[in-house]
């Protein structure tokens, strides 16, 4: 076997919504295999600590951070500068920042659900596109976005959400069909509930609670980490032949639906 299959040295990684819960657990997924890492995030303070972090359990590797909206399209313009001014190129690209406001489809206003789209689906879009160029600089590289089980099937978050995520999914198969032969693989994460600050406040009230147990095979709520193994799998050269995938990080859900 050779090891450097599993090893990411020497390799760059971009990470959005980096700050806390699974793009936290992504960047130390991703430095714990040896990359070094630019992180983004919209929280300062919250960056700054995750960055710290990182960099202490990390010494070896370099970390930097960069406070970004990525809805905003000059501030996805000014990431992209950013990380031609931190490295040589790029090899891994992780789209995971995203939000939601889950209501009945009548009750959005325009301005939140172009809102959502523009956070969850336009931003990953732009940033692949906008980091082709830095891609293409080496025989290899990784673009990783992360979805949602919402996308393939109705989980009660909404139907924007639900639908930037079925459209990130065909996003990730024809940029997989596209780029190929640039040497770029485009695959994609789709998790279930996993146990981040965002699902706490659904995942308090114990009736639903145990409605999502009960529809979950495996019998519990996932875990950050668990989403970051099938992310950094993604990157490694030990994945080099897969390519416009999605990967289910759900505990079985898939097979019994909501």
């Amino acid at each position: 076997m050779n090891p450097q299959r599993w090893r990411l040295d020497g390799q760059t990684a971009l990470v959005t919504g980096a700050t806390a819960g699974i793009g936290l657990a992504i960047a130390r997924e991703l430095m714990g295999f040896g990359a070094d890492l630019l992180i983004v995030g919209r929280d300062v303070d919250a960056l700054e600590t995750a960055r710290d972090e990182l960099a202490d359990t990390y010494p070896d590797r370099s970390v930097h951070a960069l406070s970004a909206d990525v809805s905003d399209d000059q501030d996805r313009q000014e990431i992209l500068d950013w990380v031609e001014d931190h490295s040589d190129g790029l090899n891994i690209l992780v789209n995971n920042a995203g939000g939601n406001i889950t209501k009945p489809a009548t009750e959005y206003s325009e301005d939140e659900w172009r809102g959502i789209f523009e956070t969850n689906l336009f931003s990953a879009f732009e940033l692949c596109r906008y980091a082709h160029p830095l891609l293409t600089k080496h025989a290899s590289s990784a673009i990783v976005n992360v979805g949602s089980v919402s996308g393939i099937t109705h989980v009660r978050s909404g139907v924007v959400y639900g639908m930037t995520k079925a459209a990130m999914q065909q996003m990730t198969r024809n940029l997989a069909c596209e780029w190929a032969e640039d040497g770029i693989r485009v695959n994609s994460v789709a998790p279930w509930y996993i146990r981040t600050r965002r699902t706490s406040g659904p995942l308090s009230d114990p009736d639903y609670y145990d409605e999502v147990i009960a529809r979950t095979p495996m019998g519990r709520i996932g875990e950050p980490e668990e989403v970051a193994a099938a992310v950094g799998f993604l990157c490694l050269p030990a994945s080099s032949y897969v390519t416009g995938e999605c990967i289910a990080v759900d505990g079985g859900f898939l097979r019994y639906g909501f």
